[in-house]
């Protein structure tokens, strides 16, 4: 389970403060108790029968001012290491292993020095308060467990000098602090559960928003260059359906042909959507004359990129197709981006460059393969002005998931250029 947030404003603001109240009562404490060990401890004293003479100390002159000596009797250093003792709780919620650490130890060697004592009573809370701060708040189970369970062992090896004595006055007291350690265990574990679920949440918006993204790219670019292809194809067919009818059979049997391999890709995209068991509602084949063999056809990939070639050059559009270096088995995602890559230039040529002549070159290397779609500049067609500009980016976005780069602007000689690298291998 995940880390808490950063604590607030408030949170800080309460941690200072009960660092600071305990090592108030822990430094007091200590001082009252400093006073007192000024008495000479039994055992120093001879023994005597009878009543003990009790000296009379001469009076001081005038003018003699008392020396009072150290603060309670205690070195300064002595006073720095109790206030130690508690005011690494300050810290508690952001570095809680930390602020433990810090208490056991400077708990340890005060109590070790002043001895046990009344103070004991505020060390040992603070102890208690460290070890529940980094069993609760610490993101890393292990040290912190590891960590508890070192401090608890180290006091109780020293258990005179660091346990309180317990009164029956106290036991109310403890009960108390025991049941609201509890309910603030319970309450931040809830806020641990529900930092959680609100980063889970987050993740699957972000799941779902990417593969609306790709679906959304698939579908811009099946239909956007099928449909340009038939839309051209029609026209054609629509101009010499009177003068050359076999012209305007071609043309018709073009768009069919467009269509079919349309709805077979829309097959397979519905597909990635449809649940499992079920299937998509798309029929390839009704009202075609021909079989639904859209389950048989494989995803666009390079060996696909002729025939897509040859589609585009039965609209009238010059299409010279270069493939150079030996092919290598690509995985299937590299070869539907190149495929993409080819699909997209080639519909922008039909589109914004009519009259052009296009290549397309495949280069293939040892690590890489090599994408480069260009024209010779060229009319814009009617269609040009329905474009969103998305393709370019959305085939920018595909590439770039596969670990390649993609490239594409004007040329200087005119015309338009596409460039893509995509690596032989899927990134890991």
């Amino acid at each position: 389970m995940g880390p808490l947030p950063r604590p607030s404003r408030w949170m800080w603001t309460a941690d200072v403060i009960l660092a600071f109240v305990l090592a108030v009562c822990t430094v007091g404490t200590a001082v009252r108790q400093g006073d007192a060990s000024m008495a000479v401890p039994p055992g120093r004293m001879p023994l005597v029968e009878g009543p003990v003479p009790v000296p009379v100390p001469p009076p001081p002159p005038a003018g003699w001012i008392p020396d009072l000596g150290p603060v309670g009797h205690l070195e300064p250093w002595q006073i720095v290491l109790a206030a130690l003792t508690a005011l690494p709780l300050a810290a508690r919620r952001r570095y809680p292993l930390t602020a433990f650490g810090a208490v056991i130890v400077t708990t340890l060697l005060f109590n070790q020095r002043l001895g046990a004592g009344d103070t004991t009573v505020y060390t040992f809370l603070s102890c208690v308060v460290a070890a529940y701060s980094a069993a609760v708040y610490s993101p890393h189970r292990l040290r912190a467990l590891v960590g508890v369970l070192t401090g608890a062992g180290l006091i109780a090896a020293f258990a005179e000098e660091n346990f309180p004595s317990v009164t029956p006055g106290v036991v109310p007291f403890l009960l108390l602090v025991g049941v609201g350690l509890g309910a603030n265990a319970t309450h931040v574990w809830k806020q641990r559960v529900h930092a959680l679920e609100v980063r889970q949440e987050a993740a699957t918006r972000l799941a779902l928003e990417r593969e609306r993204a790709r679906i959304a790219r698939e579908l811009h670019d099946i239909v956007t260059h099928n449909v340009s292809v038939m839309v051209i194809q029609a026209g054609a067919a629509r101009k010499v359906m009177d003068a050359a009818p076999g012209r305007a059979r071609e043309a018709l049997l073009a768009v069919e042909a467009g269509g079919r391999t349309a709805m077979a890709e829309l097959r397979q995209v519905m597909g990635l959507l449809t649940p499992a068991g079920e299937e998509p509602e798309t029929d390839v084949g009704v009202g075609m004359g021909g079989e639904d063999d859209a389950d048989l056809a494989p995803l666009p990939g390079l060996s696909q990129v002729p025939a897509l070639v040859g589609r585009v050059r039965a609209t009238g559009v010059p299409v010279e197709l270069t493939v150079i270096g030996t092919p290598v088995p690509l995985p299937a995602g590299v070869g539907l981006a190149a495929y993409r890559v080819v699909q997209e230039a080639l519909t922008n040529t039909v589109k914004h460059a009519a009259g052009a002549t296009v290549r397309v070159v495949l280069e293939h290397t040892p690590d890489a393969l090599h994408v480069v779609v260009t024209d010779t500049g060229g009319a814009a067609s009617p269609s040009a002005r329905t474009g969103t500009g998305r393709g370019l980016t959305g085939l920018r976005e595909r590439v770039a998931l596969h670990g390649g780069t993609l490239s594409a602007g004007g040329r200087p000689t005119g015309g338009y250029r596409v460039d893509a690298v995509l690596p032989s291998v899927e990134p890991s």
